[in-house]
């Protein structure tokens, strides 16, 4: 990285993004002696990742943050940078809490729901009828009849995509479902894709990777425009302009629908940007000194059919203090944003207080992040295929053009949406750039 004159950077390969895949990217360019500089909007590192302290000193996730089954990369980053793991807590069935009661599994509303599952899952192992392009979630949901039976696939496959149902069919739920390893996985946390968590929360991975890449590493740098010639290709960015060699573009193709391109974007790019959106989120931590509800063998784990819907999950780290992690996601997220903290604390707390007990109304500690109003990260987990287009389908294609190419979770071949498939494409792109810089 050299600064020829004020307001101009050279450097070999510009990485646009500081998520997981941009980090992995600019950390495996740099290991093989190739000059990065990551240019990232926020004024953080980390995309849709990020770690807090709370008030008891452990560590959370705010963002993305599970070690599902199988996630091998995942794994060995973790081990590589000696964070350690742990298995979460999780009963053999999750409950279902609709205010004071809980649904029992024989209840026919949970039979239905369950009916319902189980043909999505089918869809997502041997492909989704055309005719299911042909209406929204929304819409299929409203055909189920029984309105409890409706609400419990409400919340199961928005907590499952954080999508607008109105704005996301079955086909695509299927079809999302099977590239990320199949419904069920999806949904299940023990040998499924909430297996595991790091002690000291995903969000270190990016602490330790962003240190390491060191001044290589600029945020507060928005892109602008990226401008290609035969020769490399120059970023305007909100900090001055950058001339690389190669160019690697990792954040979500919404957001990546910012940058102006000259000469214009291939087509398929294009259609991908303007055919997707992200998802509506809305997580938060509370903290207590001890998992109390665990002394009296209560499990936390659970869906939460009130208002807002949603779901809970024990994620305390062993021998920590007590973690109650809540997603909520869609319509119900953004009905959140018009209260105030206590407002969305009492909302989700006293749906489980119930369950677990009085003292949960009362953390040590409470974090909270609604996605979706990051002006820089634009909503999570994944980018989602509006109806009416298959262009946003996961994955995204990634094949270079000229000196720009391609990564993020969404152009991951295995597990892509997921921390593993973001981890993937970085490592995936940086041998590409690699090899193309070697003519």
């Amino acid at each position: 990285m050299v600064e020829r004159s004020p307001g101009l950077v050279e450097t070999t390969v510009a990485v646009v993004g500081a998520g997981m895949a941009g980090l992995v990217a600019a950390r495996e360019l740099t290991r093989r002696g190739v000059d990065v500089l990551v240019l990232e909007a926020n004024d953080r590192a980390g995309g849709r990742m990020l770690a807090e302290t709370s008030v008891l000193g452990s560590r959370l996730d705010l963002g993305g943050q599970w070690l599902g089954h199988g996630h091998r990369r995942f794994a060995a980053l973790a081990a590589e940078l000696d964070a350690p793991t742990f298995r979460m807590r999780t009963p053999r069935r999750p409950g279902l809490v609709d205010g004071a009661g809980v649904v029992g599994l024989a209840h026919p509303a949970t039979l239905t729901a369950l009916a319902v599952v189980a043909r999505w899952a089918l869809a997502a192992r041997t492909g989704a009828p055309d005719r299911w392009e042909r209406r929204t979630l929304a819409d299929a949901i409203a055909r189920v009849p029984g309105r409890r039976a409706q609400r419990i696939l409400e919340v199961v496959a928005g907590v499952a995509s954080t999508a607008d149902l109105d704005r996301f069919t079955p086909h695509a739920l299927a079809s999302t479902a099977r590239v990320q390893g199949g419904l069920v996985a999806m949904l299940t946390t023990r040998g499924g894709a909430q297996d595991s968590l790091l002690v000291d929360g995903a969000g270190v991975l990016v602490e330790r990777i962003a240190a390491d890449l060191g001044p290589r590493l600029r945020t507060g740098c928005a892109v602008t425009a990226i401008e290609r010639d035969a020769d490399g290709v120059t970023l305007r960015t909100t900090a001055g302009d950058v001339r690389a060699a190669k160019v690697v573009v990792t954040v979500p193709p919404p957001t990546a629908a910012r940058i102006a391109h000259d000469p214009p974007l291939p087509a398929w790019r294009r259609a991908a940007e303007e055919a997707s959106y992200l998802g509506s989120v809305y997580k938060a931590i509370a903290v207590y000194e001890r998992p109390f509800w665990r002394v009296a063998d209560r499990e936390a784990e659970a869906l939460l059919l009130g208002e807002p819907g949603g779901a809970c999950f024990d994620t305390s780290p062993p021998d920590g203090p007590g973690h109650l992690c809540f997603l909520v996601a869609g319509a119900d997220a953004r009905a959140l944003d018009g209260l105030d903290p206590a407002g969305r604390r009492t909302a989700l707390l006293g749906q489980v207080a119930p369950h677990l007990g009085a003292a949960v109304l009362q953390p040590a500690g409470w974090h909270e992040k609604a996605w979706h109003l990051d002006e820089h990260v634009g909503g999570g987990y994944v980018a989602l295929p509006l109806p009416g287009s298959r262009a946003g389908y996961l994955p995204l294609p990634s094949t270079p053009d000229g000196h720009l190419h391609w990564a993020g979770t969404e152009t991951a071949s295995d597990h892509p949406g997921y921390i593993e498939g973001a981890i993937e494409s970085g490592e995936r792109v940086a041998g590409e750039v690699a090899a193309a810089l070697r003519g």
